[in-house]
């Protein structure tokens, strides 16, 4: 039950609605855009993508982990869709997916161990770690530190609105990079495709 109006938990299960139809439209939008950005089997792949990146950041934003299920589903459909992109020989562009991908894997698991080798703490989860390698595998070179960009100037604008707010937040306060860094992902990717077609 929703409780009586104004109360808690009425608040809370309103909020929850709201919540959820904005993901929901928030969903069909990406799917949409996805399509139209590039029709036929890439759009499709392009979609997936929406969805698992939509997913990806709802969960660590709530959670503060990253599904290794997820990462797995979004790294093998990259593969995929490098295997049908229309460009060019398939079997070329599944390899230079997974060197994208291999790189980027141990760029992020070097400063992973870096950061927490020099602060003490652990300054970035694995899941984020495997999510540069699905970064990887759907995007170019030249979109990989877009992304990248992207996500943390996002997440460096989330935390000093928690600041400006009265949240304490400091070298040591948690922040779900995930929640940024997938969308991120998928947009990088939505403007490759528009810029291919």
């Amino acid at each position: 039950m929703a409780g009586a109006p104004g109360s808690f938990s009425h608040r809370l299960w309103r909020s929850k609605v709201v919540e959820v139809s904005v993901i929901g439209v928030g969903a069909l939008g990406a799917v949409a855009a996805s399509m139209a950005a590039a029709p036929g089997w890439s759009g499709g792949a392009g979609a997936v993508l929406a969805g698992l990146m939509l997913a990806i950041a709802v969960v660590d934003y709530h959670l503060m982990i990253i599904p290794n299920e997820l990462n797995a589903l979004a790294f093998i459909s990259g593969l995929v869709a490098a295997g049908i992109e229309p460009k060019g020989a398939p079997i070329a562009a599944i390899i230079q997916a997974i060197i994208r991908a291999g790189l980027t894997f141990a760029l992020f698991f070097a400063f992973r161990a870096s950061y927490q080798k020099l602060r003490g703490v652990e300054g970035m989860g694995f899941g984020d770690v495997k999510l540069a390698a699905v970064a990887g595998v759907w995007l170019d070179w030249a979109d990989l530190p877009i992304a990248v960009n992207i996500a943390a100037i996002a997440a460096l604008g989330a935390a000093v609105y928690a600041r400006l707010r009265g949240k304490v937040f400091d070298g040591k306060s948690r922040l779900p990079f995930g929640a940024f860094f997938a969308p991120a992902v998928w947009t990088c990717w939505l403007l490759a495709a528009w810029r291919g077609s």
